[in-house]
């Protein structure tokens, strides 16, 4: 989920100089680092890029993929152009996907409200005041009905950032290709599904990181067996990111949970080359436009040693498939205007990088929900980029820069150290427990705040070059109609629904859930549910029942 973006206050155009803590220290002014902290030299020479051809690049399409996926990259197609919306009502945001269709996007990208990631009912007291407010809400397959009227279903691919409710919004966009006489193999598209980065960035978690982990493996399998053309996951680096993390961890820690996913899912009985080709990620991309590209291309090539050397995968299971976002947390309320510079530069870093997938922020995202207008204006950002810049024209056309093939090397070789300590500490489900992640985050962010506080880095129009001026009028939403409507729904379906048939499904539900069986599957029975018009929150509560709540014990 992008914002929804860390703000910079209108406080923050005066910054008092900062207090720095031991260990972190001021760079001298003739000193270079990149926002990692990887030190830059002023000229980069033949030999700071020394490189195996075969086993360090390939070529584009070919192991290590550190040069792209595919043989052709965007000379074949360009990515997919896939801008991130939910607004309040299913309605809404059914009307800002068919613009955005219409404007020439490429693929759908579901933003849920926060209830519904937490597999709360609009009508739940614990939802009040926040129904709509991040995302669209959606309480049962009817919303999903309208929330997809009208959208061809198989014909445009849908991602849905969803994560502790995964399996039932997924379970819910196949009930309404069901009802419409779509196949699910015609169904293409991904699920977040990705809850290890919730226990560590964003919270929006239900369950204990045990059932959690086996409900995604569930996941895997009901993909693996029933649509071939949907990714079971997006492994998110982009909230790591947005928390604070550097460049070096985002990478670090998506794969080092992806580590953890590979090896929960073969435990559970599933053969890695039968459910990892359809593994993929989701990255940030921020504005050091060097620094993102050299990880973009080391990710693929630490991905595809990870695959091979640790779970003997083939290759068609190493290639590293991934979205990117734009940076939310790069945005700023002050001068929203020089956000449209910044989402350009981080569009070139992600395709210069070998994006398949890529969102653009609105620039006013730092206020509010993205206007209409500021929507159609990144999705043309896009475009300009890949029908005016020319780097489509050639694939990797970076490569070989000696600065850019040291940077990917020393990227790669931080991220290894890094992961080998998560490693040493038993996986990241237990380094999540024992706040390794999470407080090598918040280092992170608190000394990158005090270089923006002194002003050794520099943010345009925050703390050098700042304007008096005031913020932008963005409209809102009436939150609490919208809420008042949602709640009414959701009543009338009840009302509507089977008593019968829905206590039949819940207890089903219910059974299966001591599970992984391999007998009994689970998602089946979450189909079934939604089928009776189950709620999100009758789903989460049958489930929470037996395997209870998560609570963090730090």
């Amino acid at each position: 989920m992008p914002v929804r973006c860390l703000r910079w206050g209108r406080s923050a155009r005066k910054i008092a100089p900062a207090t720095r803590p031991p260990g972190v220290t001021k760079h001298k002014p003739d000193e270079k680092t990149s926002p990692s902290g990887i030190p830059l030299k002023t000229v980069y020479r033949p030999g700071d890029a020394q490189l195996d051809y075969a086993s360090e690049l390939g070529d584009p399409g070919q192991w290590p993929f550190t040069r792209g996926v595919q043989p052709t990259m965007y000379r074949g197609r360009f990515w997919t152009m896939r801008q991130y919306a939910g607004f309040g009502s299913a309605k809404s945001t059914n009307e800002r996907f068919r613009l955005l269709l219409d404007a020439g996007q490429t693929g759908l990208s579901v933003a849920f409200d926060l209830p519904t990631q937490m597999g709360l009912d609009s009508d739940s007291p614990r939802s009040s005041g926040e129904v709509g407010r991040a995302g669209v809400a959606i309480d049962t397959v009817e919303d999903m009905h309208v929330l997809l009227q009208d959208i061809p279903l198989d014909k445009v691919s849908t991602s849905m950032t969803i994560n502790a409710t995964a399996a039932t919004l997924l379970a819910m966009y196949i009930v309404v290709a069901e009802e419409r006489g779509i196949a699910r193999d015609k169904l293409n598209g991904t699920v977040q599904n990705d809850i290890l980065k919730e226990y560590i960035a964003r919270g929006t978690y239900i369950y204990p990181p045990g059932p959690s982990m086996a409900l995604i493996a569930e996941v895997f399998r009901f993909c693996a067996d029933e649509l071939p053309s949907w990714n079971p996951i997006s492994i998110s680096g982009y909230h790591i990111r947005e928390a604070g993390a550097t460049a070096v961890q985002e990478l670090a820690f998506t794969l080092a949970n992806t580590i953890e996913y590979v090896t929960r899912a073969i435990d559970a009985g599933l053969a890695v080359d039968a459910f990892a080709p359809r593994l993929s990620f989701f990255f940030a991309a921020h504005s050091d436009l060097f620094e993102e590209v050299a990880k973009f291309r080391a990710a693929r090539r630490l991905y595809a040693r990870i695959m091979r050397d640790r779970f003997n995968a083939s290759n068609a299971s190493s290639r590293l498939r991934f979205h990117t976002q734009t940076g939310g947390v790069t945005l700023t309320a002050q001068q929203p205007l020089n956000n449209v510079v910044r989402v350009a530069i981080q569009s070139l870093a992600a395709t210069l990088g070998g994006t398949q997938s890529l969102h653009t922020n609105g620039y006013d995202e730092a206020l509010a929900l993205p206007t209409a207008e500021a929507a159609k204006l990144a999705l043309r950002t896009q475009q300009i980029v890949g029908y005016e810049s020319g780097i489509a024209n050639t694939v990797d056309p970076l490569a070989g820069s000696y600065y850019v093939e040291s940077l990917t090397t020393e990227l790669e070789k931080r991220a290894l150290e890094l992961i080998e300590k998560v490693d040493s500490l038993g996986g990241s489900e237990k380094a999540i427990a024992a706040g390794f992640f999470q407080e090598e985050i918040a280092r992170s962010a608190y000394e990158h705040q005090l270089r923006v506080e002194a002003g050794e880095t520099v943010i345009v129009g925050v703390n050098r070059f700042v304007d008096e001026e005031e913020p932008l009028p963005i409209p809102a939403p009436n939150y609490a109609a919208l809420e008042k409507a949602q709640v009414r729904s959701v009543k009338a379906v009840r009302k509507k629904r089977d008593a019968k048939q829905i206590d039949q499904a819940l207890a089903a539900l219910r059974d299966a859930s001591a599970f992984p069986s391999k007998e009994l599957h689970l998602m089946p029975r979450i189909i079934d549910a939604v089928r009776a018009r189950a709620t999100v929150g009758d789903i989460s509560e049958t489930l929470a029942a037996t395997w209870g709540f998560y609570r963090p014990s730090m």
